[in-house]
């Protein structure tokens, strides 16, 4: 019997729907619960997590040390296995190899054949993806190119810095041509100049049409090239959305001179907070207040403005309400 394109494309798409696969997600998880046993008690190292990670943008996965994030990430790889939940990587379920050859991992501390030079390295990862030559060649100088390592492909490892160990586990995370990345710590004990360099280069994936999914302590980091974040906290995601609307909710600082005392008085109403000092006035205020109406008071009264700053919240303001906040499982 003949199927025709429509018909079988319904057929796909009501399966699909009646599994609650995700149709435009590169990882999708329900309920994901990974649970270890010690001395008789049972603890949730990950406890029933929801994440969707949209396909083409870089997620950020923070928490404090301890948090789960390395084991949700061993789970979305298969290397460990779920007690509970599930989980969709590349619209598959996790463990189905089919996605595997798409899927790049680079560890917090990967490690490599110190006598080996960088050139070795990557031909020794090609061989094990099954790449053939002259293409595996051409693919490892292309990427040490890449990565800033075009002159020390014939180096051991052994003599490479970390900022250059990093570029490598980077180089030969990409050998693959993957679809999606994870990244654990990719930034972490870097000097300035090499964060930039690798932070220059995850964004460089994204525009390449990648999805990169970063676990990290370097804020900073997350905060400059991430689209959206989930924070998890002893298991649990506690926070989860796009930077933009989790940062939304910053101050305005104003500081004026000559301020009348009525005037400061008028200005500190709910949300503001005003200090005055022989005539110096500091005003904190929601970026939601009506500033404009303030300056209009202040130089009403006859004082001078002295400066208007924004102070936008940061992500780091961010993770330490959340974390010290009491736990609430994210919406």
């Amino acid at each position: 019997m003949w199927i025709t394109g429509a018909v079988y494309f319904a057929l796909c798409f009501n399966t699909l729907v009646r599994r609650n696969l995700p149709l435009a997600a590169a990882i999708k998880t329900e309920n994901l619960t990974k649970t270890y046993a010690s001395r008789g008690r049972k603890t949730n190292v990950v406890d029933h997590v929801d994440l969707e990670v949209e396909e083409g943008e870089i997620f950020g996965f923070l928490g404090p040390n301890g948090a789960g994030k390395t084991t949700t990430i061993k789970m979305l790889l298969n290397i460990i296995y779920p007690n509970e939940g599930t989980a969709y990587v590349l619209g598959k379920e996790i463990g189905d190899i089919s996605i595997h050859s798409k899927l790049s991992y680079l560890p917090e501390k990967p490690y490599y054949y110190e006598h080996m030079t960088g050139m070795e390295i990557l031909h020794f990862y090609g061989k094990l993806f099954g790449m053939k030559e002259p293409h595996r060649s051409n693919r490892a100088k292309e990427l040490l190119q890449k990565v800033g390592l075009g002159d020390a492909g014939s180096k051991p490892i052994a003599k490479f810095s970390k900022g250059m160990q990093q570029r490598i586990g980077l180089a030969q995370s990409l050998l693959n041509e993957p679809m999606l990345l994870f990244l654990d710590e990719p930034t972490g004990g870097l000097d300035p100049i090499a964060h930039i360099e690798i932070r220059d280069l995850i964004l460089q994936m994204r525009n390449e049409g990648k999805t990169v999914f970063i676990s990290s302590h370097e804020l900073s980091d997350v905060e400059r090239i991430c689209d959206r974040v989930a924070i998890i906290d002893r298991g649990r995601i506690v926070k989860q959305g796009k930077l933009d609307t989790l940062l939304a909710g910053g101050r305005v600082e104003i500081t004026a001179e000559n301020v009348p005392d009525s005037v400061a008085a008028s200005l500190n109403t709910d949300g503001v907070i005003t200090s005055m000092h022989s005539g110096r006035l500091i005003v904190d205020a929601p970026d939601t207040a009506p500033t404009d109406g303030m300056l209009d008071a202040i130089r009403g009264g006859g004082a001078t403005i002295v400066s208007v700053i924004p102070r936008r919240k940061r992500l780091e303001d961010l993770f330490v309400e959340t974390i010290t906040k009491p736990r609430e499982r994210a919406s």
